[in-house]
């Protein structure tokens, strides 16, 4: 994770404690309007001591089967969350990216609670966090258990930045050397692949500021240039320049990106 960090991202403990704040006020008002979601709310929200206690435990209960599991899931993200603070940093970036992008979202706390794509990505951080520290088996059964459940599978190796928006998720593919950096958007059934059995360095690099529609396919040590845009349903084979716009299989150079930043403007329309 290191050589995609955003350092600005990390010194933002005010706005960190203001977004915890927010999800249990939101929790509160919840519970108060379904009680039948209080206890739950309770257990994964309002008696939790912090963001990264409360993390911990919504990991655990969406990828668990046992309570075994659930008690092994949540002391392996506990451990990861207290050896890098910069996890719990990430993903509260990434709620606040859920919550500007996608006009599904009504609170900071629908993405903790609901949303697939924020708890696979938080789950593959605490899974990237075991690999880089060498203890690969704990991440592999991270990472069985988050492809499993949720349909989102992503190699422990796999280096993702912070503020990434993956909007519904479900078949989202990221190979062991793809990288992802700060502030991207990614639909369902993305592939960041490889192109056969060679080893290395093979799986595709992806800038800040992208957008990628829905069921694109990434192929190979490719770069996706700052801003660019990947139109739904297109094979991308060669590097991307940045602020461009590809579509079609294979991909070609359809124009420019209309928008300074993609990611946030979440305009899928190709230039005519």
């Amino acid at each position: 994770m290191n050589d995609v960090i955003d350092i600005a991202a990390v010194e933002r403990i005010d706005e960190n404690i203001s977004l915890w704040a927010e999800m249990r006020e939101r929790a509160r008002e919840m519970a108060q309007s379904e009680p039948l979601l209080a206890a739950a709310l309770a257990a994964s929200v309002l008696c939790r001591p912090n963001f990264a206690s409360a993390m911990s435990a919504r990991i655990a209960r969406k990828l668990a089967s046992t309570e075994e599991e659930y008690s092994a899931l949540e002391s392996l993200s506990l451990e990861a969350f207290a050896g890098d603070p910069k996890i719990a940093v990430f993903c509260q970036n990434d709620i606040r990216a859920v919550r500007d992008r996608d006009p599904a979202c009504e609170s900071v706390l629908m993405p903790f609670l609901w949303f697939k794509g924020f708890l696979a990505l938080s789950a593959h951080r605490v899974a990237h966090y075991f690999w880089e520290h060498s203890r690969r088996d704990v991440a592999h059964f991270i990472q069985s258990m988050t492809s499993e459940k949720l349909a989102v599978d992503i190699h422990p190796a796999a280096k993702f930045g912070c503020g990434i928006l993956l909007d519904h998720a479900t078949g989202f593919v990221a190979g062991e050397t793809a990288v992802v950096e700060n502030n991207v958007s990614i639909l369902h059934a993305v592939t960041l692949g490889g192109t056969g059995k060679t080893r290395g360095d093979r799986h595709p690099k992806v800038r800040s500021g992208v957008l990628i529609g829905a069921g694109a396919k990434i192929l190979g040590n490719i770069e996706i240039g700052l801003c660019a845009k990947v139109g739904a349903g297109s094979v991308v084979l060669e590097d991307v320049p940045a602020h461009a716009t590809v579509a079609g299989v294979p991909a070609k150079i359809v124009g420019e990106a209309t928008e300074a930043e993609p990611c946030l403007d979440m305009n899928h329309r190709l230039p005519c």
